[in-house]
């Protein structure tokens, strides 16, 4: 049972492989449309009700497309119908402010997107610590209201929106400054609002699911332990937690799987510990939350999460499965590795810590046992205080890394003391620069010495060709990403 847009709607009799998107359209919900089917147009967005970091609940914007249904068992939706106040349909009292200013600076077009657009902004509208931008204190009243003024800050609204709230979300008509000005424009929740109000209670607590139909079964038990037994029992299950790359696999390759367990909201691979020699995340904490928890305190991963597909997706992925899938061109590993991080593996008989660099065996393939579940992510502290990511790819940002470098140096009296170099995209797997680490360790960093090291690094892996990149391009921009990083660290000294 799925509660949307405040009424309760039984999952039965969908196909255990069906996405929300579909089970909401099936229920005339048609604002909610299929644009990609795997994540990058945004057509597809809701809301859905989470454990929030100021609130006990945000609602936070995923990509219908991508989730199960019975993923959501228990939970609650609101989809772009749902956000309308009470009020004469078809008048302007019976719009949500969001999609009023929609309407108002010519945010829709086509109006193909504009449902997923107006979801995906008010998540934003809603987010409690959204304030007045401090970039964006001096622009005028005329400024917001016309759009053509945003303060030394053009990412943020003098609202405190965070236009990045946007992203995944694809407008074909490429209306994008209407809707900027739309989400510029947005004032703060009233406090009657009834979405404002429901923040302040918990969310739906996680419920076990065992959801039968045909010859698939969707299970959710309610702790590790049980999992892992799960697990021991159905070897052959696919295991989600975002769904934001099983999705894909179902949408676009039909891929069908008769058992999916999902551990999303298992409260053991949710937790986020800091203490005084290691920081431990857990694998189930979407990319969304750690980077609100965290809070900047890893600057290497506060470099890496804007860089990492979109907000909507950030919202349901994690670094489980991100490590789990053994992608050569996921985004965490390399920073991972350049953090020198392990990850702890769990099963029925107990749990195992494994170091990153250990942990990838091949293409797709590491050290994890059938039955294993990655529990949690482990960096150890303190951190190098030189840090930074690069990613190299056709588009700023929601796309597929051609190269990714992450950098994590310790620099003191002038010279490199260690250096940990991550790299994704140039080998079967994510791999550490053990060669150019060795070749920076215990040298001057200085431009001579990165002159002289930058061809190592170019040397590493066995980059190849495709439609990303050629193996030539890779290689240059390993070389070239060693330049960059000093040439921002001596700005840096000098500034």
């Amino acid at each position: 049972m799925i509660t949307v847009n405040g009424k309760e709607a039984p999952i039965s009799p969908a196909p255990a492989h069906t996405t929300v998107l579909d089970f909401l359209r099936e229920r005339g919900l048609t604002g909610t449309k299929e644009g990609c089917a795997e994540g990058e147009c945004g057509a597809c967005s809701v809301l859905v009700a989470r454990p929030g970091v100021d609130k006990p609940t945000d609602w936070v914007a995923v990509n219908a497309c991508l989730v199960p249904v019975a993923a959501l068992d228990g939970q609650e939706v609101v989809t772009s119908e749902g956000l309308a106040t009470p009020g004469e349909p078809g008048t302007p009292d019976a719009l949500h402010p969001v999609q009023r200013e929609m309407a108002a600076r010519g945010g829709s077009q086509c109006g193909y997107c504009t449902p997923g657009f107006v979801c995906s902004m008010a998540a934003e509208y809603y987010r409690p610590d959204r304030c007045p931008h401090p970039t964006s204190g001096t622009e005028t009243e005329t400024e917001a209201d016309s759009g053509t003024g945003t303060g030394t800050d053009s990412e943020h609204g003098p609202n405190g929106f965070d236009l990045h709230a946007l992203s995944g979300n694809l407008c074909r008509c490429t209306g994008y400054r209407p809707i900027r000005d739309a989400a510029f424009a947005v004032g703060a929740p009233t406090e009657d609002d009834p979405l404002a109000q429901r923040r302040e209670q918990a969310p739906p607590a996680p419920v076990a699911t065992a959801y039968v139909q045909d010859d698939s079964v969707f299970l959710r038990r309610s702790s590790l332990a049980e999992t892992l037994r799960l697990l021991r029992e159905r070897p052959d299950a696919v295991v989600v937690a975002g769904s934001t790359d099983w999705g894909v696999e179902v949408n676009i390759r039909s891929r069908r799987a008769g058992c999916v367990v999902a551990v999303d909201r298992l409260p053991e691979l949710r937790e986020l510990r800091v203490e005084s020699d290691v920081i431990e995340i857990g694998a189930a904490l979407t990319l969304t939350e750690i980077e609100r928890r965290l809070d900047g305190r890893v600057p290497l991963l506060a470099e890496l999460f804007p860089q990492f597909a979109s907000r909507l997706i950030r919202n349901g992925a994690t670094l489980g499965g991100n490590l789990g899938t053994g992608s050569p061109i996921g985004d965490s590993p390399p920073a991972l590795l350049a953090l020198d991080a392990s990850v702890v593996l769990a099963d029925a008989d107990g749990e195992r810590e494994v170091p990153l660099s250990d942990y990838f065996t091949g293409y797709r393939q590491s050290v994890r046992r059938p039955g294993e579940l990655i529990r949690a992510v482990r960096v150890p502290l303190p951190l190098a205080p030189v840090a930074a990511f690069h990613k190299i790819a056709k588009r700023r940002f929601d796309d597929i890394s051609s190269v990714a470098v992450a950098f994590a140096l310790d620099v003191e009296d002038g010279i490199v003391r260690t250096a940990r170099i991550g790299l994704g995209g140039v080998a079967a797997t994510p791999i550490r620069a053990l060669a150019t680490e060795a070749a920076l360790e215990g040298r001057p960093w200085t431009a001579e010495t990165v002159e002289a090291v930058a061809p190592v690094l170019r040397d590493e892996g066995t980059p190849m060709d495709d439609h990303r990149a050629s193996a030539a391009y890779r290689s240059a921009m390993l070389g070239q990403s060693l330049l960059k990083l000093y040439a921002r660290t001596t700005e840096a000294v000098s500034s």
